[in-house]
């Protein structure tokens, strides 16, 4: 799997598109935008939604094959699915999350919250270690709240 990209232009996704033999179509142009202009993790059922209003006649399995390829090509990432439906990744900075256990909600939380993450001992030999991901599991503000009440 390729690093995953920051945000493209439309210029540097039909380049990068070009490089990995994709051709940029206006459906994988606006699933594409629409993707990167979407805050907090949005499943592909949400992202289908909002382009649907663009692309009426688009599928959901349309969404979900393009997802598959910006995932395979580096230019988003899948969350976790523990979360119980797929969940992706808009945002190419380095970050973890906060989980919700109640309402799944995710929120970024920035790398330099944390000390550096390694290995007390050593890794199964063989395995490349691309990156990190931290969850920390817990209530959000809104199920906090309610659940004090």
């Amino acid at each position: 799997m390729k690093p995953v990209a920051r945000q493209l232009s439309r210029e540097a996704l039909r380049d990068r598109c070009r490089e990995a033999g994709l051709s940029l179509t206006h459906q994988r142009l606006v699933i594409y935008e629409e993707l990167m202009a979407m805050g907090e993790h949005p499943s592909p059922e949400a992202l289908y939604e909002r382009v649907r209003k663009q692309i009426p006649s688009l599928s959901l399995a349309t969404v979900y094959n393009n997802i598959k390829t910006f995932v395979e090509h580096g230019l988003v990432r899948e969350m976790s699915i523990h979360h119980g439906s797929l969940r992706l990744e808009n945002n190419p900075n380095p970050h973890h999350h906060l989980v919700c256990t109640r309402c799944k909600a995710i929120e970024d939380l920035a790398e330099d919250n944390f000390e550096p993450i390694r290995f007390k001992k050593s890794i199964p030999k063989g395995f490349a270690v691309h990156r990190f991901s931290v969850e920390v599991l817990g209530l959000c503000k809104r199920c906090s709240s309610s659940s004090k009440s």
